[in-house]
């Protein structure tokens, strides 16, 4: 085989080539690790609002909060079972879920849909993972909110002491801001279920029952006794909490990785042209290398192989160079569309192993197929015309 120090040091040479190829793949692999590092993002906002011993009660046949409606009564229903934990109080809280539209700050003049949760008062105690960072709780009964850190100061009145719009004249006074982990949650707005119910009209409903379990093995049993019910008041679809939020997501995943995949293609067809043209040029130039090669014994198959390697060796180099410029999105966060709810959500783009190694795979093949090409040339020059050229 030819030695390695051979491609390495034909790389270091050409300095220039070099350079620019592997800058170009790094684009390509800026752009793809992007794209996948946000559908990460999406993926980790909704898993992490979800927990395991936690499920999610909605009107049967809806898809998502917004759409289901139970009766208020239910919540004591579905909390009156033996799979349901009574050891944090609650084992189950109703919740009203309303999108408004607000304008965003800076007089820009854009709206998005914000979504507003109304909460019962030991709403924010049974997600012990939420905590008060700035201000404190709203009082039961009041017209008092509290705002998600993604979404405070994005729009206008989204800070303590401002005030969001629930309806016409009927404002909401924000007194606190509070942080979830980086869940969903954070991009949604939590005031008092019964000054919300009363607000809207919907009193005597409830958009969906949390339940807290006894453990994650009880959602089965659980669920068959609701579903198996035959309750005249309500029909119920059962779901654990991050399956849920799971097939929230998974739309704006979908969308994500489509169009991160079409301009990933899109720059990765230029790359490999790029490296074509690059190891074209070097197989041009050097012919009398690769006939002293050929004459000094070493086969087609090396030859073949030598200008492989020398591709895949720009290709690591690009994504390498790649993979190092997009962790400085980690500290980006991104508004996005919830397509169930059509709300706002903000998201954080998420520096997932599993990014980096597809993105080095995603290197690799372009390198690959790039310098394919090339090194079937470069194997077949022959060695007497080479020494003559």
């Amino acid at each position: 085989m030819v030695p390695v120090s051979y491609n390495v040091r034909s790389l270091l040479v050409r300095k220039v080539t070099t350079i620019v190829t592997a800058l170009g793949i790094a684009l390509v692999v800026f752009v793809f690790a992007a794209s996948r590092m946000l559908t990460e993002g999406v993926n980790a906002a909704m898993a992490t609002s979800g927990r395991p011993d936690t499920v999610i009660v909605l009107r049967k046949g809806s898809d998502n909060e917004l759409s289901s409606g139970l009766p208020m009564d239910a919540v004591a229903k579905l909390r009156a079972h033996p799979q349901v934990s009574q050891a944090a109080g609650a084992g189950a809280i109703g919740e009203l879920v309303q999108v408004v539209m607000a304008p965003h700050e800076g007089g820009s003049g854009e709206v998005s849909n914000v979504t507003i949760r109304g909460i019962p008062e030991d709403g924010i105690a049974f997600r012990p993972e939420v905590k008060i960072t700035s201000g404190r709780a709203p009082k039961p009964g009041t017209n008092e909110v509290v705002v998600g850190k993604a979404i405070a100061g994005r729009f206008k009145g989204f800070e303590i002491g401002g005030t969001v719009e629930l309806r016409h004249n009927r404002p909401l006074s924000v007194v606190g801001i509070f942080d979830a982990g980086g869940s969903s949650y954070d991009s949604e707005v939590w005031c008092d279920r019964e000054f919300m119910g009363q607000t809207l009209g919907r009193t005597g409903n409830v958009s969906s029952v949390r339940v807290r379990l006894n453990s994650a093995s009880d959602f089965e049993a659980y669920r068959r006794e609701i579903e198996g019910t035959a309750n005249k008041d309500f029909a119920a679809k059962v779901q654990r909490e991050a399956d849920y939020y799971r097939d929230q997501s998974a739309q704006i995943g979908t969308f994500l990785k489509f169009i991160g995949m079409f301009f990933a293609i899109m720059f990765s067809l230029a790359a490999m042209i790029g490296a074509a043209i690059t190891m074209n040029a070097a197989v041009a130039h050097r012919s009398r290398e690769i006939g002293t090669l050929r004459a000094l014994g070493f086969g087609r198959f090396s030859i073949l192989f030598s200008f492989v390697f020398e591709a895949l060796l720009l290709a690591v180099a690009g994504g390498v160079i790649g993979s190092i410029a997009v962790l400085g999105l980690s500290f980006v966060t991104f508004p996005m569309m919830n397509f169930q709810t059509f709300s706002e959500i903000v998201i954080r783009f998420h520096a997932a192993p599993s990014v980096f190694i597809w993105s080095l795979v995603f290197a690799l093949v372009m390198g690959l197929i790039g310098g394919l090409v090339p090194a079937i040339r470069a194997s077949r020059v022959s060695p007497v015309e080479a020494m003559r050229a």
